[in-house]
């Protein structure tokens, strides 16, 4: 069987972990890139479980010369690139006349810069392969707010961005679209449901019941039902789609 390779960053947790756990099912091998070894060897070992060769990478992508080590290391050890998962990177919720220059700074070179450089690096590998692209960006970019304008912005680049990129994959044979998911509940979520519950004056247990409500929401997604989409854009049967925005939220967004 021909060796199929995808790398996922932000594979240490959340939406990140669980789609690198998913195309273990896909592919043959999973490059696991984030900051934290400790995790990422244990994100590997589950991998391994699913039968997919995992190949762990420490590298901080937001520091310009990791997303071209990433990529010549991945091409030097298995020679080609299939897929490339840009879901690392979180941004500051803070509000827009609170946060710094240097907050909007490392807030944009990790989830913007860093997917555009590892994208960029690995355009030729992925013309070779016919391969794919997905961005993740935040539904936050479709209803920008004050509280956290610098999630929305940065998030609303990274939509462009892969468009962008799909443009130029029409030409070259690579797809190219990204993902917008809702309230996912993961880490991070969890960690913003504590800070507004203490705006809120609520308990946590209250503010995880009260925001699907105020979201107009059933209920938090699931961070495997992000990676089942992930997956599938990655199939034979998505490989038409491309340039796509596909938002994933509960319904959260009303507009059209």
């Amino acid at each position: 069987m021909e060796k199929t390779v995808a790398i996922v960053t932000g594979a240490s947790q959340g939406i990140g972990r669980s789609t690198a756990v998913r195309l273990a099912k896909d592919f043959s091998v999973v490059v696991l890139a984030a900051r934290n070894g400790e995790l990422l060897n244990e994100v590997a070992a589950e991998v391994r479980a699913v039968a997919a060769e995992p190949w762990p990478c420490s590298l901080d992508l937001s520091e310009t010369g990791s997303p071209k080590q990433l990529i010549d290391g991945t091409l030097e050890r298995f020679g080609k690139i299939n897929a490339i998962l840009n879901i690392a990177g979180a941004v500051p919720q803070i509000d827009l006349f609170q946060m710094s220059d240097d907050q909007w700074m490392k807030g944009t070179e990790l989830k913007l810069h860093g997917a555009r450089r590892l994208t960029l690096h690995a355009w030729e590998a992925l013309k070779a392969s016919k391969g794919s692209v997905v961005f993740i960006s935040g539904s936050a970019a479709l209803a920008p707010k004050p509280a956290s304008a610098a999630v929305a912005t940065i998030n609303a680049a990274i939509i462009a961005l892969a468009k962008a990129f799909s443009e130029q994959g029409i030409k070259d044979g690579v797809q190219v679209n990204s993902v917008v998911p809702g309230a996912v509940m993961t880490g991070r979520r969890r960690s913003f449901l504590e800070h507004w519950a203490l705006k809120q004056n609520l308990s946590l247990e209250e503010a995880m019941k009260r925001f699907p409500e105020e979201a107009g929401i059933e209920r938090y997604g699931q961070r495997e039902e992000v990676a089942g989409l992930m997956a599938y854009l990655l199939s034979p049967e998505a490989h038409w789609l491309t340039g796509a925005s596909v938002r994933m939220d509960g319904g959260e967004i009303k507009g059209v």
